[in-house]
């Protein structure tokens, strides 16, 4: 992290270092009929908007922008509060953007507009493993209310491993009666 302030070249070198090994990666797993390329950074969400910005966009910008031309349609995943920088990952234009728990729905709507896909964002521990799947079902249509029509159900964040089936099957039972033209 000093690294941003102490060395910014490196943190650019190590980036376009990254984005360059990632796009190989990518056109792999393209050429392997991959349609729907799943993207994630687990740190953005701690280098602030600024720094966001300035060095974690014009990247990430770059991959997306990168999958697309190969013909991939993109879900973006950044762990952790990401309110700051919701809007950036609007911007970025990916068909999906998958939100952590951290960061509710309604301001990821407000950030990236109506055509935005939003999918999640259910609290993976309180809610989806120790809740009842009552609880799942309702924190859902909360998440769907707030998201509006163009939402995908989803965990915000990894599903843990003690997960109970019957909150699984209530999400996924909440998935099939609630297309994403049905109001909630």
């Amino acid at each position: 992290m000093l690294d941003f302030f102490d060395d910014p070249q490196f943190i650019t070198d190590l980036f376009e270092f990254v984005l360059q090994m990632e796009l190989r990666f990518a056109k792999a797993q393209i050429d392997a009929g991959v349609e729907l390329m799943g993207i994630g950074d687990a740190a953005a969400s701690l280098i602030g908007p600024k720094l966001y910005e300035q060095f974690a966009f014009p990247f990430e910008k770059r991959f997306v922008d990168g999958l697309h031309k190969m013909g991939a349609k993109v879900r973006l995943h950044i762990c952790g509060n990401t309110r700051k920088i919701l809007a950036g990952m609007g911007r970025l234009g990916c068909e999906i953007v998958d939100l952590d728990f951290l960061s509710p729905v309604s301001e990821g709507r407000a950030a990236m507009g109506d055509k935005q896909v939003i999918l999640g964002n259910i609290n993976p521990v309180k809610v989806l493993q120790d809740g009842t799947p009552e609880d799942v079902l309702r924190e859902l249509e909360k998440c769907h209310k707030e998201a509006g029509e163009r939402y995908i159900v989803g965990a915000g964040c990894e599903v843990p491993r003690n997960t109970p089936t019957e909150n699984m099957f209530a999400m996924r039972d909440y998935a099939r009666n609630h297309r994403l033209s049905a109001s909630p």
